[in-house]
């Protein structure tokens, strides 16, 4: 087990070697100081947070290629660079909608929406399976059960903290295998 008295530099080299326990002692050292850099620069909560675990994500999908000599310069220079992208990225909001308009009346196909449906599920269940077993649990506790951070993590005996982590994880995976959809989905409206 890894005492918080560990530098951040001997944790880094804890979790190149896939060393999750150091991961999250990372974790748990730095969440607020990039939090506070973020909120620094935008006043919006929720995408402050989705910056920092972003961050987060990032360098543990990139733990084996990243060589990191200053832990608290490369992460303040991450967050930086992960707010700007928000503040420069251009915004597609794409609305799915169930009702078609017909010549002024509003008709709904169920079985369309069904199909659509089925589909979607299907497919979110094959991206889920790619995570780990924990992760999964954790994302289906949440996201279907409804639980709070919490309670997940009284029901798991885990820390509130590893809870976040790993919804940070499994959202992040989400977001990259969806992401082709966006674009699918914007070219057949236009």
């Amino acid at each position: 087990m890894l005492k918080h008295s560990k530098t951040d530099i001997q944790l880094w080299h804890a979790v190149r070697g896939d060393d999750a326990t150091a991961f999250n002692l990372l974790f748990d050292r730095y969440w607020v100081s990039l939090y506070k850099t973020a909120h620094y620069y935008l006043d919006d909560d929720e995408v402050c947070a989705e910056a920092v675990n972003d961050v987060f994500v990032s360098i543990w999908n990139r733990r084996k290629e990243l060589e990191i000599t200053s832990f608290p310069n490369f992460m303040q220079t991450s967050v930086r660079f992960q707010i700007y992208k928000r503040r420069k990225a251009v915004k597609l909001e794409i609305v799915f909608k169930d009702e078609l308009v017909v010549e002024g009346r509003h008709e709904t196909n169920d079985g369309e929406t069904r199909i659509r449906q089925t589909e979607i599920d299907n497919l979110l269940n094959g991206h889920l399976d790619q995570l780990p077993k924990r992760c999964q649990e954790i994302f289906e506790l949440s996201r279907f059960d409804n639980l709070s951070n919490s309670e997940i993590a009284e029901r798991l005996n885990i820390s509130k903290r590893t809870v976040e982590n790993q919804l940070a994880l499994a959202v992040k995976h989400l977001k990259v295998c969806f992401k082709h959809i966006y674009l699918l989905v914007f070219i057949y409206f236009m």
